[in-house]
């Protein structure tokens, strides 16, 4: 199931819809193109408070993964990865459902991203008669 989940990460890289690093995550969070912030289960307490705060500034769930800086950073090819955000829906959505699948406190957070990726119904048009 988890290099399930990390093969998904590494497929966001591929096609340009991860920010891998403090940096990139601070600048999708503040242009709201974040769906969902990570950081890496052994990153430093201060890496992961600035985690949370970015997470807060683009209004977007935060998950502490269960793997460590290494593992996440071989997906996604480099030596670490302390942080890194999604900046699509749609596979922010599936990760995050991964993620429940093993850890049913993840839940909540699944369900949320599932409902905001779902389209809006179209109200029929009126017709005046």
């Amino acid at each position: 199931m988890t290099d399930c989940a990390l093969s998904l990460l590494g497929l966001a890289l591929r096609g340009n819809n991860l920010a891998v690093g403090e940096e990139p995550v601070k600048e999708a969070c503040k242009a709201r193109r974040a769906w969902l912030v990570l950081s890496a289960d052994d990153a430093a307490d201060n890496s992961v408070d600035r985690a949370g705060r970015m997470a807060e500034l683009g209004g977007v769930p935060w998950i502490r993964v269960p793997w460590s800086k290494e593992a996440l950073g071989r997906a996604l090819g480099r030596n670490t990865c302390a942080m890194a955000a999604l900046t699509d829906r749609g596979l922010a959505a599936a990760l995050a459902e991964k993620l429940a699948g093993r850890d049913e406190n993840l839940r909540p957070i699944a369900s949320l991203l599932e409902e905001t990726k779902k389209p809006r119904a179209r109200r029929p048009a009126v017709r005046e008669i």
